[in-house]
């Protein structure tokens, strides 16, 4: 048995153990609480498998190449000394993977669904396409421009702590003067943004950018930049449902 095999059996396995305590949840009070018999027993076991086997080759490809790619390419900028291109890269970075997010995908498409019964939109499926994509875009943006404050302090050395205050100060008074209607998407937001796609490649870049820089701590100086990237979309979206 080669590695490679071994280490997709061993993701396998880790798969089945993360998700065996949901499936056991929803079993028992399915079974003990409501005491129904779950229908469309096939249908739902075919659908675990497919999750379990999506979720594996994930994670397997994520180990095989993205968590590679994000920090050779902030190892290699960083040693080639050209701090444009770093900005650059972490900026698109951060964009390019919001963007791609599924689960803001799915939160933007339901609240221009919302907004339009609310009245806040027109109901037509160009204006709720066109609200959806505003608030992605949006908090696409806001993410990167996040990641670029992250790497900045990864290279000067700032302390995290005073930057992550300073925003979540920022994010009470925005609170104070924002819609009523757009606060709670904006506090959802910043969670969606972290998810699947964007916490491993920017998890890489910290890492690696952290790592060849001489006296930086992978460990202390290397992450930190997801709380950027969940902090800046809640005062952008607030921001935006003001505009809006």
């Amino acid at each position: 048995m080669n590695e490679s095999f071994r280490g997709f059996l061993h993701t396998l396995f880790g798969s089945l153990r993360d998700l065996a305590p949901i499936i056991l949840v929803i079993g028992f009070f399915q079974m003990a609480i409501l005491q129904q018999p779950i229908e469309n027993i096939s249908a739902i076991v075919a659908g675990l498998f497919l999750v379990v086997l999506g979720l594996t080759f994930f994670i397997y490809g994520l180990e095989m190449g993205l968590f590679p790619v994000g920090e050779g390419m902030a190892e290699a900028l960083a040693r080639k000394g050209s701090l444009p291109w770093l900005m650059a890269f972490s900026f698109l970075l951060g964009f390019g993977t919001t963007i791609a997010e599924p689960a803001l995908i799915l939160v933007a498409e339901k609240a221009s669904e919302v907004a339009a019964v609310g009245g806040m939109i027109g109901n037509s499926s160009q204006e709720k396409m066109e609200y959806a994509l505003g608030l992605r875009y949006t908090v696409a943006f806001s993410v990167g421009l996040a990641i670029l404050l992250g790497v900045i302090r990864i290279l000067k050395g700032w302390p995290i702590q005073y930057l992550i205050i300073g925003g979540y100060v920022g994010v009470v008074i925005m609170t104070l003067f924002a819609p009523d209607e757009i606060i709670g998407l904006a506090y959802d937001a910043g969670g969606v943004t972290t998810s699947t796609v964007t916490v491993p490649l920017v998890t890489a870049l910290g890492v690696g950018l952290a790592s060849s820089i001489r006296g930086r701590n992978p460990l202390t100086d290397g992450f930190g930049l997801i709380a950027f990237a969940s902090l800046t979309p809640m005062i952008f979206v607030m921001g935006y449902g003001m505009v809006i």
